[in-house]
């Protein structure tokens, strides 16, 4: 029995791996200048970080349940057993649309075999979860054996992040004007993670530099058996910071496998150019 895994672009994850894998990804909205673009489809992320950075204030709109209900019932027509493997529930309406949209298809396709996932992960974090389930599914792993990793993965997640100006995370409704202005004076760059889908600051560290080290401290009190996992980066338009965090991972816990990739449109239009962030397996039972 076949499996498809079915994503939106709030995994982040590259072309080649979603053509590997044959996964089939739904586009967030981004706003911009007036026009309306799919993330990933038709606007390039480096678009939304320049313009970012020349002072303008890009919107994202969750997937519609028209396209949603039309990318499901194209599987249900198919009689395909299906995994949607949603962005986090508490970042987007996606997934709590996505379930309507079943309930209302199995009213039409009632052997519909569709399985809706919220992995309360965002980034790449949400991207490792798809990527290990189209591996399995690439396997010939059961619906099952499928299910029970995606639990395991969504619930050990780690995404632990930084952002290079606290003016984006203001725009979002993360800090305070004073913060984000005082951050930005003082060179301050908080620490973030995700906590039960909705992110919450760790630290706030003054330099670039003394972040890096800050983000190695917590993969090394949090990390399980970091050398032998898949590490992902992903960044603001920012390939050289991810670079070098990536030597000084591989040089600290010996890790060998690495994904990079830049943040999407979507994710970025929030997180802004300069963004870093790192997603791992912890070591703990669940979040």
């Amino acid at each position: 029995m076949s499996i498809k895994i079915i994503t939106d672009t709030g995994c982040d994850l590259s072309k080649e791996i979603i053509d590997e894998y044959d996964i089939e990804v739904m586009p967030f909205i981004v706003n911009l200048d007036e026009q309306e673009y799919e993330d990933g489809v038709n606007i390039k992320p480096e678009t939304v970080y320049n313009s970012m950075r020349n002072g303008k204030v890009p919107k994202t709109a969750q997937i519609s349940a028209g396209k949603l209900k039309e990318v499901f019932e194209k599987y249900a027509q198919e009689g395909e057993t299906c995994i949607y493997i949603a962005f986090s529930s508490e970042l987007s309406g996606t997934y709590q649309t996505a379930v309507m949209v079943k309930n209302e298809l199995l009213n039409t396709y009632p052997d519909f075999d569709l399985t809706i996932i919220d992995t309360k992960c965002a980034s790449m974090g949400h991207g490792l979860v798809v990527y290990r389930a189209a591996q399995m599914a690439k396997e010939g792993k059961t619906k099952d054996e499928v299910l029970d990793t995606i639990e395991y993965y969504k619930n050990h997640m780690e995404h632990i992040f930084t952002v290079d100006n606290l003016e984006y995370l203001y725009r979002g409704g993360r800090v305070s004007r004073t913060a984000a202005f005082v951050g930005e004076l003082l060179k301050i760059k908080p620490v973030l993670h995700v906590e039960d889908g909705k992110l919450i600051p760790i630290e706030k560290v003054r330099g670039r530099k003394k972040v890096f080290k800050k983000i190695l401290k917590i993969m090394e009190e949090r990390g399980d058996n970091l050398e032998n996992q898949t590490i992902a980066i992903t960044h603001g338009d920012d390939i050289k910071g991810a670079t070098k965090i990536k030597e000084m991972i591989a040089e600290k816990f010996g890790c060998k496998d690495f994904i990079i990739n830049m943040i999407g449109s979507a994710i970025g239009a929030h997180s802004g150019p300069g963004t870093i962030a790192i997603f791992f397996l912890n070591k703990y039972n669940g979040r």
